[in-house]
């Protein structure tokens, strides 16, 4: 079973921002493998379902961003899952928009979200995707609010073939391996 944890904030005035990649990526294989994500349990909205002959768990904590992790360890926990079945998914803004990175393991970096699971779970080696956001393109623009401000249409079109490519490469993980997706993806 996989534990599949798409990372983002939960009100709606997140929902069209650089930093709700992750949860985009569990939005679209909700919809293409017909999975609800409306179920609470361990502070986040999950469901059940099949991707690839694999069960797996879709999860959005409502922790905020910098929470993620306590609702992360209690599913991990709960359903008994080992490292290498938990895959997160973030933005990144050290990635070009559009593009995605796929890691074995690793350092949570800069962002608060992954800082939060590798502090809480007591380790970095577990798989991840990373969604590229790039960085702004006027260097005094503030990080924060370029995460999480207003994204334009055509700024949303390019992030959405990050988000395509993130939950392609989630399938690919789950039916053909990790090795496999990084070379594929990265």
């Amino acid at each position: 079973m996989y534990l599949i944890v798409g990372l983002g904030n939960p009100e709606k005035d997140y929902a069209k921002t650089r930093h709700n990649m992750g949860f985009n990526v569990i939005n679209r294989l909700s919809d293409k493998y017909e999975i609800d994500v409306n179920n609470k349990k361990f502070k986040a909205l999950f469901g059940k379902g099949i991707i690839e002959g694999e069960k797996v768990i879709l999860v959005k904590p409502q922790t905020y961003m910098n929470l993620s992790g306590e609702s992360v360890l209690e599913f991990k926990n709960f359903f008994k899952i080992e490292e290498n079945k938990l895959l997160v998914i973030y933005d990144d803004f050290d990635t070009e928009p559009g593009k995605i990175r796929i890691r074995k393991f690793g350092s949570a970096g800069t962002h608060n979200g992954m800082k939060s699971i590798v502090n809480i779970l007591k380790t970095e080696k577990f798989p991840r995707i990373r969604i590229g956001i790039g960085r702004p393109k006027d260097e005094k623009l503030d990080i924060i609010t370029y995460v999480i401000g207003y994204v334009s249409e055509e700024d949303m079109k390019i992030l959405d073939e990050g988000v395509i490519k993130g939950a392609e490469a989630i399938s690919d993980i789950i039916k053909n391996g990790i090795d496999s997706a990084m070379n594929k993806y990265n």
